[in-house]
């Protein structure tokens, strides 16, 4: 019987080029860790959605109001046409998902895409003749048509304390009204103060409109995420995509195209500034969708919802600080009490989601009994 050989396995010395390898692997390991904590930071989130928002209103009414632009469909042409490349190139890097353009979807959704149009047109004529804290007050009361528009179609319910916050949501609009008409009537008889009434009339029934066109989509919308099962950009590519030949067609039909008319829309000295910002609110509309998705997903919807109602008053402060807004007793009156509006209703959401959610059973009687 062979005696058994003994085999010995030499490990090469330990060199530099393992410990390269070493340093690298935690660098990356660093990097990973980093980008996650960043990913899923709640401040962060919370942080760049509320600038989103301010960065969206201010560089909008900086390009309607700033130098009498009037060439309000083609602003948000632009701004659709830049979403839609924005995301599609995201979407080639493979940072975010969306579905395919598919002709039967698009045929379904194309009246929300009508709806929208709509909804940021009345929007647009709002913010060019109101100031920002008033159009931001004013805003407020889509949540009512929306409330009860979901009482109507989807079975829902409104509460004690969302209907006080309807209440101080009236208020903060005729508050901040009078501080409008209260500045008109003081100089009243002179030019200044009718064409100042003028264009407040103009702005309150733009308003209104926009109140209507944004419940309507909203809800509209609510309907048919539920037939489709769109997700979120699933809804953002369908929504700019199909309404940008609407909107050329708008743009083209009524507004004036004339040199004339092109030359005081985009005036020498102001038109590389106006154009950055036109294609800068088209970023921010992604900037804000993501920012959105990214507070739900890493916070809550309750944080959300919070978040949403204290959004508001560094919304209608910028407009105070950025822009010529009469600050009155009245008109701050009115930002807090539209605060508070906000706060007392994403306070009753959240009692009651709780409230649904406490009277769902998880088991049944019977399988306790089992």
């Amino acid at each position: 019987m062979e005696k058994e050989k003994d085999y010995k396995i030499e490990l090469p010395e330990r060199s530099s080029e393992f410990e390269g390898v070493g340093s690298m692997a935690a660098g990356a390991a660093y990097k990973t860790a980093l980008v996650s904590q960043v990913q899923n930071s709640p401040v962060l989130s919370i942080m760049s959605y509320c600038m989103a928002s301010i960065l969206m209103t201010v560089t909008n009414k900086f390009v309607l109001s700033g130098y009498s632009f009037n060439l309000n469909f083609f602003l948000l042409m632009i701004q659709s046409l830049v979403c839609v490349m924005a995301i599609q190139t995201c979407k080639s890097l493979k940072m975010i998902t969306y579905r395919d353009f598919n002709m039967v979807e698009a045929k379904k959704w194309f009246p929300i895409s009508c709806l929208l149009v709509v909804m940021i047109y009345t929007s647009s004529k709002a913010l060019q003749y109101l100031s920002i804290p008033v159009y931001t007050i004013f805003k407020n009361l889509t949540i009512i048509l929306i409330a009860y528009g979901e009482v109507l179609w989807f079975g829902g319910s409104v509460t004690g304390l969302a209907l006080f916050s309807f209440g101080l949501m009236v208020l903060s609009s005729i508050v901040a009204a009078w501080a409008d008409i209260r500045v008109a009537i003081a100089n009243y008889g002179s030019d200044e103060a009718s064409s100042s009434l003028a264009a407040l009339n103009a702005g309150y029934l733009w308003m209104f409109l926009n109140c209507l066109s944004s419940a309507t989509y909203v809800l509209g919308m609510r309907k048919r995420i539920k037939l489709t099962n769109f997700k979120d950009f699933d809804t953002m590519f369908y929504n700019n995509l199909l309404s940008i030949p609407v909107l050329f067609l708008c743009s083209i039909i009524l507004e004036d195209w004339s040199a004339e008319n092109i030359d005081r829309n985009f005036p020498e000295d102001k038109r590389s500034a106006l154009i950055f910002a036109m294609i800068f609110s088209g970023l921010s509309s992604v900037f804000i969708s993501y920012t959105s998705a990214w507070c739900v997903r890493v916070t809550s919807s309750t944080t959300y919802s919070m978040v949403g109602a204290l959004n508001k008053l560094p919304i209608a402060l910028s407009g105070l600080i950025f822009f010529d807004a009469a600050v009155t007793f009245f008109s701050v009156s009115a930002i807090i009490i539209g605060f508070l509006a906000g706060l007392v209703y994403a306070v009753a959401k959240i009692q009651q989601s709780r409230n649904k959610t406490q009277s769902l059973p998880t088991t049944s009687s019977q399988d306790r009994k089992d």
